[in-house]
């Protein structure tokens, strides 16, 4: 309706306002004691084995013996590929009812460095197969966990990977709090450039900074094309076979990998679309990844360019979230995501979740549904890299787990319940004990966990 000052006048939604917000995360104390998140107690009905068995129902057959062998490697490698055991150990533990979109799998290998498409190096999360919206404390947990066992493998002190865990979680801590007295304009436009302003840490974590630079300039496009592909006597350029790794597919698979990719196009920019319809598929094979990830299908094509330049892309199965399926999320996307999204379109669910949850995400991502998978695309090998925390020293560890507790906390401010945590958590160590004393608990868990499973791979329960 129009006033009769000439203005439109209109009812609106009511602004929640940033300090009503920590006001309420503050008054969630009293139902909720932060010293409560101090306690695990595993739910009596847990059956770590049934889960795994589980998800290997869905997975390609012949693959289902590497994934486990991977898990077995040590007790860190197997919590690596058992988020659906923490999700489910998670389902009744408490939480304070403030959701938002987490990444689902936080642990410590899941940060890393790569590209921005201003050819920008940045620090963030890098997987989120199993993003959801939920409870942001699944997130912690799983994080600190992580620093846990990462810490045990690297073979530090008991008391130095206690230290390590309560720095990580304090860094959280401060890192939500900070960046909610920004408004959300500003967080949406926070991002952790590698190469830009003062370190914090010391010589030992600038070497390992530095060394993990070097390794995102060698991964390009170009550079892995020419280490895994051979001349084929007609003279063109196809993936030598590597097996289990890399393997060709069969004719049919092939052709349906081919159709993938161009029908993603229907969900990238357009910018994107015209950019790509200027490069040719000339090969295309099945790549194994990761340590959870083993047994999804996951496939790489290399496109060929004008220029004789080539571009690879990564297509690769989302399944459900284990947050949902296992965890009990009662959302896949944030309720602010108001397009439809099908309840089986899992790529769509990866690729909008990493679009909330990193500061930059890589513009060729997108998704499809097929044969009744859901998959998601995005570019391989674009400058990316990890920082392996075996070859860190405890005090380049603790900077490394500081910049991935700070990173979560600003991935998890783009949420508009960020000041919530924020009041929640407040200005003392409160929680950052209490979670710490979770995660050694649930690292003895996982520890645990991964002698059942090396049992059940032994006598061919799994």
């Amino acid at each position: 309706m129009t006033g009769s000052d000439g203005r439109l006048r209109f009812d609106h939604d009511a602004v929640h306002r940033a300090d009503e917000l920590r006001d309420a995360g503050r008054a969630a104390r009293r139902r909720m004691p932060r010293s409560a998140h101090a306690a695990f107690a595993p739910p009596a009905d847990r059956d770590p084995v049934g889960i795994l068995r589980r998800q290997h129902a869905h997975r390609v057959p012949e693959l289902v013996p590497l994934r486990l062998e991977r898990m077995t490697a040590n007790p860190f490698a197997f919590y690596r590929g058992s988020a659906a055991i923490q999700a489910a150990d998670l389902r009744d533990a408490p939480r304070t009812g403030a959701d938002v979109t987490i990444c689902g799998d936080a642990h410590v290998a899941n940060f890393g460095i790569y590209a921005s498409p201003e050819r920008r190096l940045v620090f963030d999360l890098n997987d989120f197969d199993e993003a959801a919206y939920g409870p942001w404390e699944w997130d912690v947990k799983r994080f600190v966990t992580s620093v846990v066992l990462a810490g045990r493998h690297r073979g530090f002190a008991p008391d130095d990977v206690v230290t390590a865990a309560r720095e990580a979680a304090a860094a959280y801590r401060v890192g939500i709090r900070q960046f909610t007295r920004l408004g959300a304009l500003d967080r949406f436009y926070l991002q952790a450039d590698v190469r830009r302003g003062p370190r914090s840490g010391g010589a030992s974590s600038q070497k390992a900074l530095d060394r993990a630079i070097k390794a995102a300039g060698r991964r390009t496009a170009d550079r892995v094309v020419r280490k895994i592909t051979t001349t084929a006597p007609d003279g063109t350029t196809t993936i030598a076979e590597n097996p289990p790794v890399l393997t060709h597919v069969p004719e049919a698979t092939e052709r349906r990998v081919l159709e993938i990719a161009r029908t993603y196009l229907a969900t990238v920019p357009s910018d994107i679309a015209v950019l790509l319809s200027q490069y040719v598929p000339t090969d295309a094979v099945r790549r194994v990844v990761g340590v959870g990830s083993v047994g999804t299908r996951c496939y790489i094509i290399v496109l060929s360019g004008p220029a004789g330049e080539s571009l690879v892309l990564q297509v690769k199965e989302a399944c459900e979230s284990v947050a949902v399926e296992f965890g009990g999320a009662s959302r896949a996307l944030s309720p602010a995501v108001v397009a439809p999204v099908a309840k089986d379109e899992h790529g769509h669910r990866v690729v909008a979740n990493q679009r909330v949850l990193q500061s930059v995400s890589d513009p060729f991502l997108g998704w499809v549904r097929q044969d009744g998978h859901a998959f998601y695309i995005r570019q391989f090998r674009d400058l990316n890299a990890s920082i392996d925390t075996e070859t860190l020293g405890r005090r380049a560890f603790g900077d490394y787990v500081d910049a991935c507790g700070t990173v979560l906390a600003r991935a998890h401010a783009q949420s508009p319940n960020a000041p919530f945590i924020a009041g929640y958590l407040g200005g003392g160590t409160v929680f950052d004990e209490a979670v710490t004393a979770w995660s050694i608990a649930y690292a003895d868990q996982a520890a645990a966990d991964f002698e059942t499973m090396r049992r059940a791979v032994a006598d061919g329960t799994l």
